[in-house]
């Protein structure tokens, strides 16, 4: 309606003046009811043609979307293994701090692991105990064999020593038993070398693994107690003792963060797949939302996204149909507040409408841009301004339709 305002003010309206002050035709008597159309045809007919390429000029070089949202992200309380619910610490809309546990799964089977591995550790601890003992042992009958040895060569000696006197048969047997002292001897370190290499090597490896084996089950016992990744609020909460929770299947509720992405704060808005050509990060835009009524929120592009959203596709076994994808999708835009603070009163999730601003400033500083381009480009700059006066009688009939013409 406010286009074909101000169109014809410039078609209807010259049209009628000169067929009333120039043809000298009046109201009620050359023009009537009937006589409009024929005798304003042309102010009509160019006011139409005008009013619809303005509409058109408008919209799309000025997009608009009343799909807009303040948007801000969410946490599932989902636990990392299946159970039943055993324990529940925290009501549905309660404040939590991180690392606040929220609930606890049934853990005996856990429990047992880590009493298991913890006399794992132990046993391991006793054989290494076990070991020392062996080794001091080992190292006694050393000692033993090294004095037999010594004393079967000191006898040795001595029967050499008198060779003449003594048998050759004695001095033969003197010499087996000292072959077979020495033998004892490399035995005996032999054996402490083995249990030295079990205390120093082995023993501690099967520590390290009973340890490691102790760790992993107390780190799945730790998993049966949930736990608040970030500080918020739990929502939709409502467990009972006994429930069965799945990660995959059946979250247990939503943790809303208490920042609720203050630290970035953006509405995301779909416009239309033909006005992807010209959206573009950096552009002007400006939003108005329910729950902050009779304000314009000064806002900019910040971000495009580069496809639409109703054309993924994910592998499975059956084949896709074209069909499937005939409802379009809109091109997903980010809009960020251009002054700090431009949303901290919007109530997050809050529905809002938006338009976006095409500015051909850059264009026309150009010196390459021709004449007839640069007034091409000034009207398509200008008509924004037409845009920007249907958000504000948008943003002030809003509280009016929300609640008096909705018939709530």
């Amino acid at each position: 309606m406010l286009e074909i305002l101000l169109c014809s003010m410039v078609t209807i309206l010259p049209d009628y003046l000169f067929r009333r002050y120039v043809q000298g035709r009046r109201f009620g008597h050359e023009i009537t009811l009937f006589s409009v159309w024929f005798e304003l045809r042309w102010g009509i007919v160019t006011c139409l043609l005008l009013a619809i390429s303005l509409i058109t000029a408008v919209f799309y070089f000025h997009p608009t979307s009343v799909h807009v949202s303040s948007v801000f992200r969410t946490v599932p309380i989902v636990p990392q293994i299946n159970g039943r619910v055993a324990e529940i610490h925290v009501r549905g809309s309660e404040a939590v701090e991180a690392g606040t546990p929220l609930f606890r799964l049934a853990d005996e089977t856990q429990r047992t692991a880590v009493e298991t591995a913890r006399r794992a550790v132990a046993e391991v601890d006793a054989a290494l105990l076990v070991a020392r003992a062996d080794l001091a042992a080992s190292e006694a009958r050393i000692l033993e064999a090294q004095g037999a040895l010594q004393q079967a060569a000191d006898e040795l000696a001595t029967k050499q020593a008198l060779r003449d006197v003594a048998a050759r048969r004695e001095v033969e047997r003197l010499q087996v038993m000292v072959q077979t002292r020495e033998a004892g001897v490399a035995a005996a370190q032999a054996a402490r070398q083995a249990v030295a290499a079990r205390i120093s090597d082995q023993l501690p490896a099967e520590r390290a693994s009973a340890l490691a084996a102790l760790a992993q089950a107390e780190a799945e016992l730790d998993k049966t107690i949930i736990r608040a990744g970030v500080s918020g609020r739990v929502e939709q909460f409502l467990l009972q003792v006994g429930d069965v929770v799945n990660p995959f299947a059946r979250p247990a509720g939503v943790l809303v963060p208490e920042d609720l992405g203050a630290r970035s704060p953006r509405l995301a808005a779909g416009f239309g797949q033909i006005e992807a050509r010209v959206l573009r990060p950096g552009m002007l835009a400006e939003a108005s939302c329910a729950s902050l009524p009779w304000t314009i929120i000064p806002m900019v592009v910040t971000q495009v996204q580069p496809f639409v959203a109703s054309g993924q596709i994910r592998g499975g076994d059956v084949l896709l149909d074209a069909q499937q994808f005939s409802r379009p999708g809109t091109v997903l835009a980010i809009l960020e507040p251009l002054y700090p603070g431009g949303l901290d009163k919007v109530i997050p999730g809050s529905n809002c409408i938006a338009n976006a601003y095409t500015s051909n400033h850059e264009a026309l500083s150009d010196p390459a841009t021709g004449s007839l381009q640069a007034v091409a480009l000034h009207a398509i700059d200008a008509v924004g301004l037409v845009h920007a006066i249907l958000l504000r009688i948008q943003t002030i009939l809003l509280p009016f339709k929300a609640l008096v013409l909705s018939g709530h």
